[in-house]
C-alpha cells in the first residue's frame, strides 16, 4: 500500500497497511503526535506546518527503509501533516510492525525522532497574544551540546506580530 508521507488533509490510520498483511508480526509500535495548547509557557491557539513536499517525501521514505533495516522490522511508515491545525489536530502518525514489541517500539521511536529532526518540515506556532513564531527543532546528535542548541535557538527564533483570526 503506497501513500503520500506529506499530507494536507486530516491524518488517519486508513492509509497504513493493516497488520493482517504481516502475520509474522506480533507487535505494533505506534505514535500519534497532536497539537497541544501550550509551549514554553505560552498559550498556543494553532500550528501551521509547511514543507518542501518532494524532498520531505523522499527523506521520510529513506528514513523508513533505514529504520526497517536497522531493527529488522517488517514495516515502518510515517505520515506528516502540513497546513493549519487546531488544538488536538494530528500532526504526525508513525507505525512499526515487528515480530516483537521491543523492536516495534524502538523502530517507531527512531522513525519519529528522525523525521522530526531531519526532514524539512517547518512548524509555526500561533499564540493567544496574536503573535506567531517558527519553532526551531532540536538536534538528535548525542555530541551536540545544550549550549550549542540554545545558541542555535536564539539565532533562529523569529517572532512576528500579525492577526490570525482565520484559525
Amino acid at each position: 500500500m503506497d501513500f503520500a508521507r506529506i499530507q494536507d488533509q486530516d491524518l488517519s490510520l486508513d492509509c497504513f497497511a493493516p497488520i493482517e498483511d504481516f502475520p509474522e508480526c506480533g507487535g505494533i509500535g505506534s505514535f500519534v503526535g497532536v497539537v497541544r495548547n501550550h509551549h514554553e509557557g505560552r498559550t498556543v491557539d494553532a500550528l501551521c506546518y509547511t514543507a518542501y513536499a518532494p524532498l520531505a517525501e523522499k527523506m521520510i521514505r529513506q528514513i523508513e527503509q533505514e529504520v526497517e533495516a536497522k531493527y529488522a522490522v517488517q514495516y515502518v511508515r510515517v505520515v506528516h501533516r502540513v497546513g493549519k491545525l487546531g488544538i488536538g489536530g494530528k500532526a504526525i502518525i508513525a507505525l512499526a510492525y515487528a515480530e516483537h514489541r521491543r523492536e516495534a517500539f524502538a523502530a517507531c521511536e527512531e522513525a519519529v525522532e528522525r523525521v522530526k529532526h531531519e526532514v524539512p518540515v517547518w512548524k509555526e506556532e500561533f499564540y493567544s497574544d496574536g503573535t506567531s513564531q517558527f519553532v526551531t527543532g532540536c538536534c538528535i546528535r548525542k555530541d551536540y551540546s545544550a549550549e550549542e542548541q540554545a545558541h542555535s535557538d536564539h539565532q533562529h527564533t523569529h517572532t512576528h506580530k500579525h492577526q490570525h483570526s482565520h484559525y
